[in-house]
């Protein structure tokens, strides 16, 4: 029966006009290329349509599950009806082509699966190894149709594949190498790809259509995976790659809304979901019988990498990431979901392929924050399969991949530590080894992983690290919590690690363990004691904070915060002011997490004063900031803290924490940061726009003026009255009656209290304003409140007149009837103090201060009722000085301060209390009287010089500067007096004279004038870092923005003035006065760390062009003044060249775009930073020509020329000039080759002349380095006091090839003395041995005659003759007889008494170092003389060439040597012999050839000094 049913359902597929020859191609060509099949059979099959299809396969399906039992054979059947299965694959072949076509309709997708579906059934049928049925191309093709059939149109994301894919062609396009035009290929590539596309947009698939071919796909995929267990691929590989590549892009097909559990036993008729029997699909193909497990699990878990990570999974699929929408997020779940119970049923066979996988998780997860997050998630997740072993085992791989020179690898490394931490800690297990063991334990990953990043070279990397470190902290597992906490804040040293120099900063001292170990010497440890290498996690982190990127910095400070959170404030406060002070950082993003990590903190340590403190000095002042967005970020917190938590006083509750911090830091503001609440009123103002204070907010805060909390309350109701006057008065007069009335009322509560009345008068009824004028007019009479009220109620007493008048005039009435008596009141106090003969013995001294205070007050508002008396009486007080016979002042005003009349004509002596006071109300008055002005002016001024008081100083200095606004001209010629407060001897004054000086010039009150700027500069330079630090803020942040070019105007002249160098014609020639030159004098060896740093911090601040101008303008106007003779060259002149050179060799003068790093740990997400980076490298190399060529043609020449003028005049600062040399020639090798390539004679002695400069350094260091090495403890008892440094005017001996190393250097010598008397009061500093500085002229100590000379410091570089000159000296010493001196040496030797030997002075040089005398036999040219001096008798600066020498036996050197003592001296009245010619010619040039133009760059012969 089922045979002949199957007869039937054959004939459609068994056309007789079929070509078998058509067949046999099919077959021929491997079912690669099928010819087009007539349509006239095609018809013929097709008639009945999708049934023929649905037939034959009812038919052949019992004989696959053997239900048409064992007696019928569809195989005979075939063969006696002379039917062949070649044919019947070959028509299969055709519509599951045809299927395979993007252009194929539904319907012929339909077919499509259905003829796979019959040629799988055919396959499964018994007996088909016989009649060769399987074809692998046939199998694979079947197989892919059920990924291709599916139209891509149907897929939701179509849209955005399709503009992805024309992006990344963008992208592609982009990235090419610029210049290089496509290939031909890829336009033709893009052609087809567009024509398929047009195809693709032309068919149309309804709804009905997709469900008929979703069905059609799953019932293929049900009856392909019934036929898995039966067909072995064991020997088809290519098979199951192609099964496995289309199971695992059906996983996606569609959602599981269920958690699916795969195994052996599911039954597929249950099963719903395509992506449900993809993945069971996968898990038959485990089976043995498709061949070696591992293998086939190998290729899955390759091809599940994708899905996992997130990308394309498919043929041809470029693997780019795709967009995270909950359905990729759920198709990931299932494949972790799917591995994870793979590895549970198979055990420790996967596990090799597992650590596989997860290294290629590791290595191949897409480079952008989101992405690796999901993928350590997975990875984690997937690591919890592995036993202990196995996962220390991967750990230990972890760990050296967390080194990798890949910057996103140990970026991910950190994802996977902090995903780890998140788990619970592995116990020890005894199977894992013991130097496993530690990778079982959190604190491995914290310390040994964690860690060690934040000391990554890269930034990215640094910043990742500090996130990974805050987000532990915050971990809401407490177990995970508190075991970070214990290794960050309990202990303070945190054990280090060996680190990669690859990958990890080069260390620093800060990093270095209190006992002097290295971080990098420490080796792998398995316990956890305290390692020789141990680090400071703190201090690791403080440096972090500093960090010159951006984003470390912000992470740094959430790590901080963090920490605070669970430490002791009190034991921290560095760290909390270094949050504090973070709100104010240069970048916008760190100024923002500052007040959010502020913010965060007092939240979470509500009671803790230091944090509430250094939340307020923090957060307020930000609602200043110049950028809107930080300046809404500070508002925000303050709205978090104070408005949201103000709440009726019958709710407050004190378990509230949020109510009584609002509370507590309200207190705060009234009472301790009282300078604070100036920037409340800008927020106020901004709030009160936004209508942020409803009237039930006024009342409750109103409602706690009766409370423990008055004073908080009335000071916020002063800010809020401001703003928005309207509200209920009742109770705030009721409060003023009954605080006026009391004896001594609270001055805080009853300040705010009357500025409250003065914001809400107008809305006061008329008596009752009347009532409280009468009541401050009686208590500012009877001067019964203290100075802080005296402000305020002035202040109130004006409002309340103004809303009293309807016209100003009526306002100026009320005020002086209402002021007049209070004036008068004054006057007569005052009269009756300093006007009686007893007045000042019997006064009140408070009651004084109030009265000067009150009467400056009141005369600001009347100014007309004020006469002249009181004048008087205010100048009487300030003439009562004791200073009065005090130096007059010593700037251009002298005259002007001298010819002032006294004040009063009898002095007497007042408190400085009452004269600070009296200045204060002086100038009140001068604001109001402009001849009052004038003639107290230059008293004022006077006064800052004389004074010793700093409340007296100080009140000047205000007074000045706030009449310089009223009287710009007036006060003009008084600013060199002022600005010489910047180096008062009290700090506060001169922080004070910064401020002021720079509201002034902001204001272009003032301009930079004279030495105004100079001055101002050296605050940098100031003892006291703080004001350095002002100093710097004031002159980078404030004025620079206003005048940009300030630093490059008055750079040049900055060399001059701070080496005090007046010798040019247009620089530093304003006048000063000798005092105000002894105070700003930084002149000297000294002073030149100072004039350094002051040089860099301009240079830091010039734009690439002013930088580039600088230079040529050094070159210019002082290097050309030089070499052309215009400046004389002496010790000033070397002072300024030696600032010079160490200024163009300094790194601030490189151009950013020359000095900038490009930037390599970029990741892929930063594609703008990447954009920048191919900009920045153009611009670097336009920049980098331009300055080359600047540099060859202007700069060179007059630094070649300068240096002979330096080597014929033998001044100190060619040192500095030969090291600018040493860095020039390494930066610029190849261009100076070329500039020298006309004059080869010239470039040899450059170059030879570099070379001996590079020995002499490295002699130089080797001997300090030998001599720390030897010297002994004795030695520095010895010689207490000896500095020892490099003799650096013996560089010009180098400075020629051909000559003789030791020139004579006498007529330098007398100069170098010179300069050394004039400093030998000051310490030498410290030098380096690769640029050491160029005058020292160092004293030896006494010289002991009971031993040799040791050299007792080593903190100074010593040059090689240092040993040779103190044995010569040693020698001169014993003989006694005679004293000697080298005339090559580049000082005098005064010669002493044999009875005083200590009053030898002498210097290094940089001769051989030799035990007995000086070596005849040096490395010379054969013509050039051994030694530039002999033995003498006289200190004389003799040059004496001797005969070249000559080796004899011992007998006859010794007698040589006892007559060496002989000198022949020629009469005084006669010339002294010149030195004989050197035979020597220059092989470079013929005997007749002129000489170069350069050639007179070579340096003169030498002659014989006198």
């Amino acid at each position: 029966m089922a045979l002949q049913d199957l007869g039937e359902n054959l004939q459609p597929w068994c056309p007789l006009g079929l070509s078998l020859e058509w067949v046999k191609t099919v077959w021929d060509l491997d079912f690669t290329e099928i010819e087009p099949l007539d349509p006239s059979i095609v018809g013929e099959i097709l008639e009945t349509g999708r049934d023929a299809f649905t037939k034959l396969y009812g038919s052949l399906f019992p004989f696959a599950t053997d239900e048409s039992g064992s007696l019928e054979s569809i195989w005979t059947f075939f063969t006696e009806n002379d039917i062949s299965s070649n044919t019947l694959v070959a028509l299969f072949c055709h519509f599951v082509q045809e299927a395979h076509k993007k252009s194929a309709s539904a319907q012929y997708r339909e077919y499509g699966l259905h003829a796979a579906g019959l040629y799988f059934l055919l396959l499964e049928i018994p007996g088909i190894v016989v009649n060769q049925v399987f074809h692998p191309v046939m199998f694979d093709k079947c197989i892919q149709i059920l990924k291709r059939s599916w139209p891509q149109e149907s897929n939701l994301t179509q849209k955005r594949k399709k503009d992805h894919s024309k992006s990344s062609k963008d992208n592609y396009r982009k990235s090419r190498k610029r210049g290089k035009p496509p290939r031909k290929e890829d336009y033709q590539v893009d052609e087809l790809s567009r024509e398929e596309e047009e195809e693709e947009e032309e068919i149309y698939f309804s709804g009905r259509d997709l469900c008929q071919i979703r069905d059609a796909i799953f019932n293929l995929l049900k009856n392909f995976l019934r036929l898995l267990p039966k067909f072995s691929l064991k020997e088809k590989p290519q098979s199951i790659q192609t099964c496995i590549e289309v199971f695992v892009a059906l996983t996606s097909f569609e959602p599981i809304p269920h958690k699916f559990l795969i195994s052996q036993a599911r039954n597929l008729n249950e099963v719903k979901h395509i992506s449900e029997l993809a993945y069971y699909g996968l898990y038959l193909l485990c089976s043995p019988v498709h061949g070696e497990e591992n293998k086939v699990i190998g290729s899955i878990f390759h091809q599940m990498l994708n899905v996992i990570l997130m990308l394309e999974v498919g043929e041809g699929s470029r693997c780019a990431p795709l967009a995270i929408t909950s359905q990729v997020i759920n198709c990931r779940n299932q494949a972790v979901q799917f591995v994870s119970s793979l590895v549970d049923e198979l055990q420790a066979s996967v596990y090799p392929v597992l650590g596989t996988l997860l290294q290629h998780i590791c290595a191949k997860v897409v480079d952008k924050a989101e992405y690796r997050t999901y993928a350590a998630q997975s990875l984690v997740q997937l690591l919890t399969k592995l036993p202990s072993e196995e996962y220390a085992t991967f750990i230990a791989w972890l760990y050296k991949y967390s080194r990798s020179s890949k910057i996103p690898h140990r970026v991910f490394t950190l994802d996977v530590a902090l995903a780890l931490l998140t788990l619970p800690e592995r116990e020890l297990d005894d199977t894992v080894s013991l130097e496993h063991q530690k990778f079982l334990k959190h604190k491995f990953f914290v310390q040994e992983i964690i860690f060690d990043r934040c000391l990554d070279k890269a930034p990215t990397v640094r910043s990742k690290a500090l996130s990974s470190f805050a987000h532990c902290l915050e971990l809401s597992s407490s177990n995970t919590s508190e075991s970070i906490l214990e290794i960050f804040i309990n202990s303070n040293l945190v054990p280090g690690i060996q680190n990669l120099s690859n990958t990890v900063l080069n260390p620093s001292p800060v990093l270095t363990s209190r006992n002097g170990y290295s971080a990098q010497s420490r080796t792998h440890n398995n316990d956890e004691q305290t390692l020789p290498g141990e680090r400071c996690f703190m201090t690791m982190l403080r440096k972090r904070i500093k960090d010159e990127k951006i984003n470390v910095r912000k992470s740094a400070l959430q790590v901080l915060m963090s920490i605070l959170k669970h430490c002791d404030i009190l034991s921290m406060e560095q760290d909390l002011l270094i949050l504090q002070d973070h709100c104010r950082d240069p970048a916008i993003s760190v100024r923002k997490q500052a007040l959010q990590s502020l913010t965060e903190l007092v939240m979470a340590q509500p009671t803790c004063v230091p944090v509430q403190k250094a939340w307020l000095m923090g957060v307020i002042p930000v609602v200043m900031d110049c950028e809107s967005t930080v300046q809404e970020k500070a508002l925000e917190c303050l709205d978090q803290l104070l408005l949201q938590n103000i709440k009726h006083h019958k709710k407050f509750h004190s378990a509230d924490r949020s109510q009584v911090l609002a509370w507590s830091l309200l207190a705060l503001l009234t009472i301790e940061n009282q300078d604070l609440r100036r920037y409340l009123n800008k927020a106020f103002h901004i709030w009160s726009k936004k209508d942020k204070f409803s009237s039930t907010f006024i009342n409750s805060v109103i409602s706690h003026t009766d409370t423990e909390r008055s004073a908080p309350a009335w000071m916020l109701l002063s800010k809020i009255t401001c703003s928005s006057p309207k509200l209920d008065y009742t109770k705030i007069i009721e409060s003023w009656e009954r605080l006026s009335r009391e004896q001594s009322p609270n001055s805080n509560t009853l300040g705010y209290m009357l500025c409250v009345i003065g914001h809400i008068a107008k809305h006061l009824p008329k008596g009752t304003r009347d009532k409280i004028t009468g009541v401050i007019k009686a208590k500012l009479n009877g001067f019964q409140w203290s100075p802080e009220l005296i402000s305020s109620s002035v202040d109130a007493l004006q409002k309340l007149c103004r809303a009293s008048a309807k016209t100003v005039l009526e306002e100026q009435g009320l005020l002086k009837q209402v002021c007049g008596d209070v004036l008068a009141t004054c006057e007569q106090h005052l009269s009756n103090i300093l006007l009686k003969e007893d007045g000042t013995g019997n006064m009140d001294e408070g009651l004084v201060v109030k009265c000067i205070f009150t009467l400056g007050d009141i005369a600001q508002l009347c100014p007309a009722i004020v006469e002249k008396r009181v004048f008087l009486l205010i100048q009487s007080i300030l003439a009562s000085s004791a200073h009065s016979d005090h130096l007059p002042s010593s700037q251009g005003t002298t005259d002007a301060l001298d010819s002032q009349p006294p004040f009063q004509p009898r002095s007497s002596a007042m408190p400085s209390v009452i004269r600070a006071h009296a200045i204060i109300t002086l100038g009140k008055l001068c604001l109001q009287h402009e001849d009052l002005a004038k003639k107290s002016i230059p008293a004022l001024v006077r006064e800052l010089e004389v004074s010793e008081d700093v409340a007296v100083r100080n009140n000047v200095i205000i007074v000045i500067c706030d009449l310089c606004i009223r009287y710009t001209v007036m006060v003009d010629n008084y600013i060199p007096n002022i600005s010489v407060c910047l180096k008062d001897s009290d700090p506060f004054i001169r922080k004070q004279t910064l401020v002021l000086l720079t509201n002034l010039l902001q204001e272009e009150y003032v301009k930079w004038k004279g030495s105004l700027f100079f001055r101002f500069v050296s605050t940098l330079v100031d003892s006291h870092p703080d004001i350095a630090s002002l100093g710097e803020f004031c002159l980078a942040h404030l004025l620079l923005k206003r005048n940009p070019t300030m630093f490059f105007q008055h750079f040049i002249e900055c060399i001059f003035h701070f080496n005090s160098y007046e010798k040019h014609g247009q620089y530093n020639k304003f006048s000063q006065s000798e005092r105000g030159k002894q105070l700003f004098l930084l002149k000297g060896k000294t002073n030149k760390e100072k004039r350094m740093r002051i040089y860099k911090f301009l240079l830091e601040h010039f734009t690439d062009e002013q930088r580039f101008n600088v230079t040529s303008k050094i070159c210019l106007n002082i290097l050309a003044c030089f070499t052309d003779g215009i400046l004389p060259m002496d010790m000033e002149a070397s002072e300024l060249l030696s600032d010079t050179f160490d200024i163009l060799n300094s790194k601030e003068i490189k151009l950013l775009a020359m000095r900038a790093q490009t930037s390599k740990d970029l990741l892929e997400e930063d594609d703008v930073a990447l954009a920048n980076v191919v900009m920045q490298e153009a611009q670097m190399k336009i920049i980098s020509q331009v300055q080359k060529r600047n540099f060859i043609e202007n700069i060179i020449p007059i630094i070649i020329s300068l240096k002979t003028v330096l080597e014929k005049n033998k001044i100190p600062a060619l040192r500095e000039l030969m090291n600018y040399l040493r860095e020039v020639m390494q930066d610029y090798r190849d261009e100076i080759n070329d500039f020298f390539a006309v004059d080869k004679q010239l470039a040899s002695e450059l170059e030879y002349d570099m070379k001996k400069y590079n020995e002499q350094l490295a002699q130089e260091q080797a001997l300090t380095e030998h001599a720390n090495a030897t010297k002994g403890p004795e030695d520095s008892d010895r010689v207490p006091s000896a500095q020892v440094a490099p003799d650096l005017e013996a560089v010009p001996a180098l400075a020629a090839a051909p000559m003789a190393a030791a020139a004579a250097a006498a007529p330098m010598a007398a100069a170098a003395a010179a300069a050394g008397q004039d400093n030998a009061d000051v310490p030498p500093t410290q030098s380096r041995p690769s640029a050491p500085r160029s005058n020292f002229t160092p004293t030896l100590p006494p010289i002991s005659e009971n031993g040799p000379l040791k050299i007792m410091s080593s903190t100074r570089p010593m040059s090689l003759s240092t040993i040779a000159i103190l044995n010569s000296v040693k020698k001169a010493v014993a003989s006694k007889n005679r004293t000697r001196s080298l005339g090559a040496l580049p000082f005098n030797v005064e010669t002493g008494s044999p009875e005083n030997p200590s009053s030898h002075e002498s210097s290094l040089s940089l001769e051989k170092e030799s035990d007995r005398t000086v070596n005849h036999v040096t490395k010379r040219a054969i013509s050039t003389p051994e030694n530039s001096i002999s033995d003498v008798t006289f200190a004389a600066g003799v040059s004496y060439i001797g005969t070249p020498a000559t080796f004899f036996t011992k007998e006859k050197h010794e007698a040589q040597e006892q007559g060496s003592d002989i000198l022949c001296l020629s009469l005084l009245d006669k010339r002294p012999p010149q030195s004989p010619q050197w035979n020597v010619k220059s092989p470079a040039r013929s005997h007749g050839s002129t000489r170069s133009s350069r050639r007179s760059l070579r340096k003169a012969p030498l002659k014989t000094a006198n």
